[in-house]
């Protein structure tokens, strides 16, 4: 058995990287800033050059290094071809491949957010599950799937993209993918705000979230920990979205556990709480129940799912 693993998770505007041993945990964790100038054409060169130089550091060979799991903001096929990375200025790149001939190292290739939920199953708020869906509430809402120890992805490698199931009813907005009525539309960090802004237009009702600029979703949080009546009203809005959706999901997926991480999951019970009644009300009711948990990997979810897709894929 080889000894050592990198965990690689790429995002726009850095890419988080981690080194680790089977002997010792983790050895190593830095970023290195995401250039994605020119259509991101250096971007795995540049992923390339930080493993080999944590080899060199870390005095490890090259044999020893069992591979390279990395997660990359976009869908992704069996064979390791994402079908565009906007936010890294990719069209259709084939990661394993690419990463693979720069390194000489076996490289497996998921979804960002897949690769969270692996690593959240591993080693985070998931380990005593086998079966598990994860939320990430952030700029959109992310999802990842795993059955059985391992990340459900689809054919076109679309599983899991939750946040993108149409819940809501006669949403003005349009989410960015083109289609109306999405999840994240509602339940993300960006969707709670551009709520709150409307309820503050149309209604009169006083608000401590009128003294705030900018808002953002954890003033939000705040205010309703406050005791702010329409900042509850917002922090409700985004829950009942939530709730129906995961209630959607359970009915087709039973999942041992749901877990929420991203930025407006760290307001805790204020939000998974409304939540898990959102979701009682409206599943199978053989499926009331199910634990609904904050996600404990923060930042590292998504190199700890690297490094843990490296060995459930050999």
């Amino acid at each position: 058995m080889k000894e050592y693993y990198f965990g690689i998770d790429v995002g726009g505007t850095t890419v988080k990287l981690g080194l680790y041993s089977e002997v010792s945990g983790w050895l190593d964790k830095w970023e290195i800033k995401t250039r994605t100038e020119n259509g991101g054409a250096n971007i795995l060169s540049d992923i390339a050059a930080a493993v080999q130089s944590a080899e060199e550091k870390h005095q490890i060979s090259h044999g020893d290094v069992a591979g390279i799991g990395i997660g990359v903001p976009g869908p992704v096929l069996q064979d390791g071809t994402v079908n565009g990375c906007v936010n890294l200025g990719w069209g259709v790149v084939n990661v394993s491949k690419e990463l693979g001939a720069l390194t000489g190292l076996p490289v497996y290739t998921a979804n960002d957010a897949n690769i969270a939920a692996l690593g959240e199953q591993w080693k985070g708020a998931g380990s005593s599950y086998q079966s598990l869906v994860l939320l990430t509430l952030g700029t959109g809402v992310g999802g990842g799937v795993i059955q059985d120890g391992k990340i459900i992805s689809g054919i076109l490698g679309g599983a899991g993209e939750i946040g993108h199931i149409p819940v809501l009813t006669d949403c003005p907005d349009t989410c960015n993918c083109g289609k109306n009525n999405c999840l994240e539309l509602a339940g993300s960090a960006t969707g709670l705000v551009r709520y709150a802004k409307h309820r503050l237009e149309e209604s009169d009702a006083p608000s401590s979230m009128r003294d705030i600029t900018p808002l953002t979703a954890k003033a939000v949080c705040d205010c309703c920990a406050a005791g702010d009546a329409l900042a509850g009203e917002c922090i409700a809005h985004a829950a009942e979205a939530l709730g129906t959706a995961i209630a959607c999901v359970g009915c087709i997926l039973n999942p041992e556990a749901f877990l929420f991480g991203g930025g407006m999951a760290a307001a805790g019970d204020m939000i998974l709480e409304p939540i898990r009644r959102v979701y009682n009300e409206k599943v199978f009711p053989l499926l009331r129940g199910t634990p609904v948990l904050q996600a404990t990997l923060g930042n590292e979810a998504g190199i700890t799912g690297g490094v843990r897709l490296v060995q459930v894929s050999q």
